[in-house]
């Protein structure tokens, strides 16, 4: 069985493109490549919703396994607990809301054309703010996101303490 960490550094370098994926390519784009392109972009959901819930499912069981980083002040430390904090649950929060939306929709949906995600309860209203509110919670985590990757650039480059190699895989660290 593989460590927990390493586990972790797969389930993290697996959300990075696919949160760049969901940030530039909305369902209506891929619609106009017809639906093997939209059934695509669904299967993507569903891995991505997949790893939130497994990530979070991680978290709940082990807690945050990011190891103390002495160069950083304690403030920034504890920043850095919040961040953290804030990534594994704001994806839980965004798949969570992806629920909701089936569930208020008027048909049912499937994530990637064979899993049904809720009942559909016909609530119009309540889906289009649901809508709203999923897409927010995506884009304001895409920025939370964004923030975490210059935070630790900003500790690799500016206090040296290897903040890249911790996640980044072996082969990458020649050029780190």
């Amino acid at each position: 069985m593989p460590q927990r960490r390493s586990v972790l550094k797969v389930m993290h370098w697996m959300m990075v493109p696919l949160t760049v994926w969901f940030v530039f390519v909305q369902p209506d784009d891929v619609l106009a490549f017809g639906p093997g392109a939209f059934r695509f972009h669904s299967i993507l959901g569903l891995v991505f919703v997949t790893l939130a819930l497994v990530w979070t499912g991680f978290h709940v069981k082990n807690g945050l396994l990011s190891r103390r980083a002495p160069k950083l002040s304690p403030v920034f430390q504890k920043m850095h607990q919040i961040l953290h904090k804030t990534l594994v649950w704001g994806i839980f929060v965004v798949a969570f809301s992806g629920f909701l939306l089936g569930l208020t929709s008027s048909r049912l949906l499937f994530a990637g054309d064979f899993v049904p995600i809720a009942p559909p309860l016909g609530l119009p209203y309540a889906n289009d703010l649901i809508g709203k509110i999923h897409a927010a919670e995506f884009y304001i985590l895409a920025v939370i996101i964004a923030f975490h990757a210059l935070f630790h650039i900003w500790r690799h480059i500016c206090l040296r303490d290897n903040a890249l190699r911790i996640m980044a895989p072996k082969f990458l660290h020649r050029w780190l």
